[in-house]
């Protein structure tokens, strides 16, 4: 597991599922928000793709997200799209609804830091959030990643077009947090 100072990040267990998919993934308007696909229901007892884990998918790696004290589910992490010639992954996060506002997110996008430029020597980690997705910028900024740009209107979001906010860090602009347990 890779730990952070609130957070860690451990591989996806068969009994996480059931609790990822109610609390991130039945939400009709977080699932739209959170995903480059229209929601749609999926049969209980089924694959669900965005949650079952792959291990033959070099270019994706999932994790779950567990507070250290008490070891309870509070989410899902991936780091995604790895290049490995060009270095560079984007990464993605989801807090259940109970975790939100506690500062977890800016824990787990430390954490993903260190496994893309530590543990996966990356040069580059990329983030496309929805302009409004407040947290999540805070999160993304509070880890050193820089806003590089607005892909105006790129995302249809139940109804409407939004913004995403293109953000981008560096291994060189990196700065760990020291006090991290990693």
């Amino acid at each position: 597991m890779l730990k952070g100072n609130k957070v860690g990040l451990r591989a996806r267990h068969e009994e996480d599922i059931p609790v990822l998919r109610a609390e991130l993934f039945d939400d009709v308007v977080n699932s739209a928000r959170a995903d480059s696909q229209p929601w749609r229901p999926i049969t209980p007892g089924s694959k669900d793709p965005r949650l079952v884990v792959d291990d033959t998918q070099q270019g994706l790696v999932p994790f779950s997200v567990v507070e250290l004290e008490g070891g309870t589910l509070i989410g899902a992490a991936t780091l995604w799209g790895i290049d490995t010639h060009h270095r560079s992954a984007h990464v993605g996060l989801g807090l259940l609804p109970a975790a939100r506002g506690k500062g977890y997110g800016t824990d787990v996008v430390a954490v993903l830091c260190h496994y893309g430029f530590v543990v996966r020597s990356l040069h580059r980690l990329q983030i496309e959030t929805l302009a409004d997705n407040h947290a999540m910028l805070r999160s993304a900024e509070r880890n050193g990643f820089v806003r590089e740009g607005v892909l105006r209107s790129s995302a249809w979001v139940m109804g409407e077009f939004l913004d995403e906010v293109l953000l981008g860090l560096l291994v060189q602009d990196w700065k760990p947090d020291s006090k991290a347990i990693l």
